[in-house]
Parts: C-alpha cells; sequence; structure tokens
C-alpha cells in the first residue's frame, strides 16, 4: 500500500482550516495513496505549553460535531480519492452547552477520526495522553482503542502525546496492529527523532507520523505568551519533520524541514514479520512471548530489595549529583578475557564499571551445551574472586554470568558479590537457563553518596515494561550487559527508555556488524527504492540526562534547542568508553539535607 503524510499550519478560522485540509489531501492524492494522515488539531489552533484559550465558551465553539460540515467534507474527500484518511480534531462529547460560564468544562475530546474510502466514519479515538495545558481544556480516552481491519491490514491510530510513551503503542501492537497512524501537533523535535522510530521497532510496525507547521499560538499573542515560558517565542511552531518509519526504525519517507507539504511510502503490512505478534528477534526469540505480564501487572509490582552489604551500607543518604561510568570491551576470551578487566581496573578509578553480557565468552552459541556451561560457571567463580581482589572501595563492576547454573547480572565489590539480577525473560541463546520471578533494586553506596539502580542482562532492557517498573521504583541508573541483536536497539530503544523514564542508563556490548540499508536519495516525495547495503557497526551507549533547572537551579540551564528531553548520549567505542553522569537528574525533587 501507499501511504501519504502532511504537514501544515492551521488557525482559529474553522472554514481556512478546512480549506487546508482539502488543499493538502488533493495534494497528496496526485501520487495516489491507499492512507492519508493528517496532523492533530486540524480544526483549531493549540499549543499544550500555553494556556490561550481565553475560556471553556471558546473550547466549546471551535470544537466540532461528527456529523457537522467539517468532517462531512473531509468523508467527501476520501470518496473523491478512493482513500482512507485520518486527521486528528477536536469533538464536543456534550449534547449541548446551554450557559455561557466560561469557568465551566464541558467534555471535549482530541479525537482521531478514521474515514474509508466509501467516505464512512469507521473508527474515532479519543487521545489517551494530555498534557500541559490539554488537561484545562479538554477529557482524554477512558480506554485503549481498538484495532481496525482494512484490506490491506491493521490500523491503529495516535495523537499527539500517545507516542511519547511506549503504553499506547505497545496495546495497539498487541492488538494486532501493523500500521500505526500518528496525528501530531509538536513544537519539539524528539517525537521525529526518538519517540517514533522507537515506537516502530519496539513493536516492529510501520508508523506514519503527521505533524503541524506555523505558529501555534495565534500571533498577536505570541509575543506575550512567550515572554510567560522559558520557551521563545520562535520555537513556539509546529517543527513538521512528518515522516514513515519502518519496523526496523529505519526512516522510509521524511520532510526534513517545517514547510507544508507531504512525502509518501510504499509499505507492505502482509510482509513476513509484521506486527509485534509474529515477530522473531534476530537469534530466533518470538517477540510475544518473551512477554511475562506477571511481572509488570498494573507496573506496580512490589520490589525485592536485593540483599546487600551491610558493612558497605555507610550512613550516606544523599544522592550524588554526579557519578563516574566507564564501558570495558575486552576483545580476548576466558582467563585472558578476566585478566585484561583486572588490570583496566588497577589503571583506572571510575565509579562503576559496565562490561557485555559474559563479556569472556567470543560466542555466546557454546552456552548451549552442557559441559561448556559448566566451564562457564568455574570462569564465573573466577572472575568474581579476581576482579574484587584488585576493585577499590566504593568501586563496582557490572557484567552478566553464570552463577549455579543460571544466567544472571551481577554487581562485585571489593568483597565480593554484592548483588544479583537474574534473567527474567525468555530469549532463544540463553534458552536453557532459569528465569528471575523479581526485579531487584538495588541501593548502591559511593563515595559521594548513594544511588537507587537496577540491572538487566539478555533481552530484558528491550522490554519497555520491565524497565519502567523498575523506575517507578524510584531508580537513577539501569546497568545492561546485553549482546546487541539490531541497530535500533542502541539508535532509539535505549534512549527512549532514558528519555521516557527519566533514567541514566550504561549499556555494554560486543562490537556487531549488521547490514544497514541505506535508501538511494530520490526527492522529497519517496526514498522507499532499491537500497544499497552498507556495513553499519553497533555497541553499547551511556545515555547521560539533561539537568533540570528545576532540580539544580544553582546550574544554569541550556537555552532551549527545539529538545525537551533528549539524553544526552556517548556511545561505545573500542576498549574503553568513559563518561560522567547525573544520577541527581532521575529525581523528581532535590534530596533533603
Amino acid at each position: 500500500m501507499r501511504v501519504a503524510v502532511s504537514q501544515f499550519a492551521t488557525s482559529l478560522n474553522a472554514q481556512e482550516n478546512l480549506a487546508s485540509c482539502i488543499r493538502m489531501i488533493n495534494e497528496a492524492a496526485v501520487c495516489e495513496p491507499s492512507l492519508i494522515v493528517l496532523p492533530e488539531f486540524c480544526n483549531t489552533l493549540f499549543c499544550n505549553a500555553q494556556p490561550w484559550y481565553a475560556d471553556h465558551n471558546q473550547a466549546w465553539n471551535e470544537a466540532l460535531l461528527t456529523n457537522g460540515t467539517f468532517l462531512q467534507c473531509i468523508a467527501e474527500q476520501a470518496k473523491k480519492h478512493d482513500c482512507y484518511i485520518v486527521l486528528n480534531v477536536t469533538l464536543r462529547r456534550d449534547l449541548l452547552r446551554d450557559h455561557q460560564d466560561g469557568s465551566i468544562k464541558s467534555n471535549i475530546s482530541v479525537t482521531s477520526c478514521l474515514y474509508s474510502p466509501l467516505g464512512n466514519l469507521i473508527q474515532q479515538v479519543d487521545k489517551q495522553t494530555l498534557t500541559g495545558h490539554e488537561n484545562d481544556f479538554f477529557i482524554s480516552a477512558s480506554k485503549f482503542s481498538e484495532v481496525i481491519p482494512t484490506p490491506f491490514g491493521k490500523l491503529g491510530l495516535l495523537a499527539g502525546s500517545d507516542g511519547i510513551t511506549f503504553e499506547t503503542s505497545r496495546e495497539l501492537a498487541l492488538g494486532g496492529a501493523q500500521l500505526l497512524c500518528h496525528s501530531m501537533n509538536s513544537f519539539t523535535k524528539d517525537q521525529s527523532s526518538l519517540h517514533c522510530p522507537a515506537r516502530a521497532c519496539e513493536n516492529k510496525v510501520f508508523l506514519a507520523a503527521a505533524n503541524k507547521v506555523g505558529s501555534l499560538i495565534p500571533q498577536q499573542q505570541s509575543a506575550i505568551l512567550s515572554g510567560q515560558s522559558l520557551i521563545p517565542q520562535e520555537y513556539l511552531i509546529g517543527v513538521g519533520q512528518s515522516q514513515i518509519v519502518s519496523p526496523d526504525g529505519k526512516v522510509l519517507a521524511k520532510i526534513t524541514n517545517n514547510e507544508e507539504g507531504f512525502v509518501f511510502a510504499d509499505i507492505d503490512l502482509a510482509g513476513a514479520g509484521i506486527g509485534f505478534n509474529n515477530k522473531f528477534r534476530p537469534d530466533g526469540t518470538q517477540l510475544i512471548k518473551q512477554r511475562r505480564p506477571e511481572l509488570y501487572r498494573g507496573l506496580t509490582l512490589p520490589m525485592k530489595q536485593a540483599a546487600q552489604h551491610e558493612q558497605a551500607l555507610d550512613n550516606i543518604s544523599k544522592v550524588p549529583v554526579t557519578a563516574n561510568v566507564a564501558i570495558f570491551a575486552t576483545y580476548k576470551s576466558n582467563e585472558q578475557a578476566i585478566e585484561d578487566v583486572c588490570h583496566y581496573i588497577e589503571n583506572n578509578l571510575s565509579d562503576i564499571i559496565q562490561l557485555p553480557e559474559l563479556f569472556f565468552i567470543a560466542d555466546n552459541t557454546i552456552t548451549n551445551d552442557a559441559q561448556q556451561i559448566a566451564q562457564i560457571v568455574c570462569l564465573s567463580k573466577q572472575l568474581i574472586n579476581q576482579v574484587s581482589s584488585v576493585l577499590r572501595p566504593f568501586q563496582y563492576l557490572c557484567t552478566s554470568l553464570v552463577i549455579d547454573g543460571v544466567h544472571q547480572a551481577v554487581l562485585i565489590s571489593e568483597q565480593g558479590l554484592f548483588a544479583t539480577q537474574q534473567q527474567l525473560h525468555f530469549c532463544q541463546r540463553y534458552q536453557w537457563t532459569a528465569l528471575g520471578d523479581d526485579l531487584n533494586i538495588i541501593e548502591l553506596p559511593l563515595e559521594q553518596g548513594n544511588i537507587n539502580l537496577a540491572m538487566l542482562t539478555a533481552d530484558d532492557a528491550n522490554i519497555a515494561e520491565i524497565v519502567k517498573v523498575a523506575a517507578l521504583n524510584g531508580i537513577h541508573l539501569l546497568l545492561v550487559p546485553f549482546d546487541i541483536q539490531e541497530p535500533c536497539e542502541v539508535e532509539y530503544s535505549l534512549l527512549s527508555r532514558a528519555a521516557e523514564n527519566r533514567i541514566c542508563i550504561v549499556a555494554a556490548s560486543r562490537e556487531k556488524s549488521f547490514a544497514n540499508n541505506l535508501p538511494i536519495d530520490s526527492g522529497i516525495n519517496n526514498i522507499y527504492y532499491k537500497n544499497k547495503v552498507k556495513s553499519q557497526k553497533s555497541t553499547g551507549l551511556i545515555a547521560n540526562l539533561t539537568t533540570d533547572p528545576a532540580l539544580l537551579p544553582q546550574w544554569k540551564s541550556a537555552k532551549f534547542n527545539g529538545y525537551i528531553n533528549q539524553p544526552l548520549v556517548k556511545h561505545q567505542h573500542g576498549k574503553i568508553t568513559k563518561a560522567v553522569i547525573h544520577p541527581i537528574a532521575a529525581c523528581s525533587e532535590l534530596p533533603s539535607d
């Protein structure tokens, strides 16, 4: 099927907005698409960063009726061009508003509407996640939306900030969605650069995102309102960057600016492995079989506090502003790898040293042999003894080992094994290991103070639900000894975990090479053509949080650059990668003195 996404500006004039919608539908229809996706708030002008609606009367007057002229005209366009159309508008959910009290809120939803080629409104999906001043004027959906079957495949509808976190997309993917149609109204670049590709690759679905351009608030009010905000006036505009993303996170087509226009791509929803329920990881693990809802039911699973050495837990209570972390990658195996790591520890002062999963095993396939597993168990014991003998006080090393026949992440201190985390989700390469039933939250004493952290190994950090469980239980740092299977894991998935949960992440992997399909430049309208193949190397990363002036008022905040919550990233490179992270930035408030 051919999918087109369109971006344009709107105003407070409903007739002008309808004309803009029709004009852009007609322009996109030239490429004969099966589906056209339009932005959010197509009928009005709204910016969640500013409360600029005068009152609830204005919100009501701007909202549409489902059977009104505006949407009837959109239905006629779908029929005229024989295609599906998705657009987002504000809808009146009350039968009437028989008063003029501007302080009383009416039920108005922010709703994505899907029209069929017959001109029928076949789906309405109310926005679930309201942000900023959207809460002042609108109501959110009380339940997850259903997937819509079409002759081309199954569609799911997203609106605005519903795509910033994983929940809504995941629910649609579990329902069988193969293409997510995302209508946006964003003045930040985070969604197009990070969250949209993350939603596509973590669910193995296509995503078509259409965003606004132009001012998101009335021009006559923009100077006044921007003066009341930390965001400069020039940034209160839709950033555009509408795009179509593949299930592996690759951008198939994108408008790289914030000017009016459209772009399209040809996709195949019937292709093998499209959709979360029938997708396999490169090692043969089926995604749907990895899920363990009992671990994250309600995302309020009680945590089992990890056992720790009482002697190491001093009376330090403050969360440190900074911590020194390092990723170390040895290119040796077995005893030589252990010696290499010990030599590194003796010559470095990093607080936390992160290594890949089973870093001393060059070929993980040998773990399928019982005799080899026994040898790995012996090497694991040797590692703990040798490493602990060279670690300094308040210095730690994280990797994964096989202990008592079980694969698990470990944290080693000068006193030996400090904490463990059993692998939680099945993966084919460690099919022999027993899985844990508890996520451990570890209080780690550093010389500067204590931080809370969790460890996830194998494929566990790819499961968005379990990372959020850890975040809700107050971690500042996630340590990930893993073995990268796909480039999108470090390009998008881990970064989105850091941004969406406000946590620092240190993830280490052996370097892998992947075939990277690079699209040929074929103009603005379509880059989904025959691809060139080039090798791409991928490793781990250190994801640090930007400092929040509300948390650290003594630190001068950087000028707004179009990104709200983009992590600061240092990719693993060579044998040693060092960085300073800010655990305190993961706190909701400053710790008391």
